[in-house]
């Protein structure tokens, strides 16, 4: 190391695409310095790996300000890396060491086909969105904001779970890659609202078919998701949408029973 730069090995997984294996390559990451966001160091490795004539490594990136959640690596057993509520283009090399070894995975998931190297495919977190996280309401005059009153812990509890950004590391924390914390977030931030509770009972359960649909695991409580995420989403958007699952399936069963006497 000299003038306070760094000198790295990193392991990165590279692979052509889902259908083919994937295996580790060595780099070296020479000069790097510690106010560098983790991805500034990919692109000055990607800049050498180009000046040779090789192939670049690919990964997912975007607004790189912690928002859209496409900075979906796995660093050294990490979703977004060692540091706490952060995603990757927000982790800086002064995190790790001079001479340490880094090893970069793609999130591994069924769920996540790999595109290429680091990127994968997470537009199954779109098609259970599509499934039913959303709202039907009339079009026309703008209502007031303030006509509807909702109580502050409320709002506050809706807000915090519409934090998610879809990243996906909480499939990459669990060991049976469930999505449960995602898709949970996305049906807690609507139930809670006034202007949720019309579909209340359908969307959860079309998210969940939709969720299952996709191949992801089933959640076994172990706490991963929620240590992991970078927004620090709750678990107890879980218990929620568990309850709200299991309320829809029992009112469906009433109704059907009720359904059937009057016949």
């Amino acid at each position: 190391m000299s003038n306070g730069n760094m000198n790295l090995t990193l392991k990165v997984w590279r692979q052509k695409n889902a259908e083919t294996k994937g295996a580790f390559a060595t780099y070296k990451a020479e000069g790097i310095s510690p106010d560098m966001s983790f991805l500034e160091m990919l692109d000055v490795v990607n800049e050498g790996l180009i000046l040779k004539g090789d192939e670049p490594i690919n990964f997912d990136h975007d607004c790189r300000e912690g928002i859209c959640g496409m900075c979906s690596l796995y660093i050294n057993g990490h979703p977004h890396g060692p540091k706490n509520a952060i995603t990757t283009c927000q982790l800086h090399m002064r995190s790790f060491h001079d001479g340490e070894t880094i090893v970069i995975e793609p999130w591994r998931a069924a769920a996540f086909p790999v595109i290429k190297d680091l990127a994968v495919d997470r537009s199954s977190f779109d098609r259970i969105q599509q499934a039913g996280g959303f709202v039907s309401v009339n079009t026309g005059v703008t209502v007031d904001a303030n006509e509807i009153p909702i109580p502050k812990v409320i709002a506050d509890e809706a807000f915090n779970s519409a934090t998610c950004i879809g990243c996906g590391a909480c499939v990459a924390a669990c060991k049976n890659a469930s999505a449960m914390l995602f898709v949970s977030a996305k049906v807690s931030q609507l139930a809670m609202l006034p202007q949720g509770q019309p579909e209340r009972w359908s969307r959860v359960q079309a998210m969940v078919a939709q969720m299952d649909e996709e191949g992801f695991g089933n959640c076994t409580n172990t706490g991963a998701c929620e240590a992991e995420c970078p927004k620090e989403i709750k678990m107890t958007n879980i218990s929620r949408m568990n309850n709200d699952y299991f309320s829809a399936k029992l009112f469906r069963e009433e109704s059907t029973h009720e359904h059937a006497a009057g016949e």
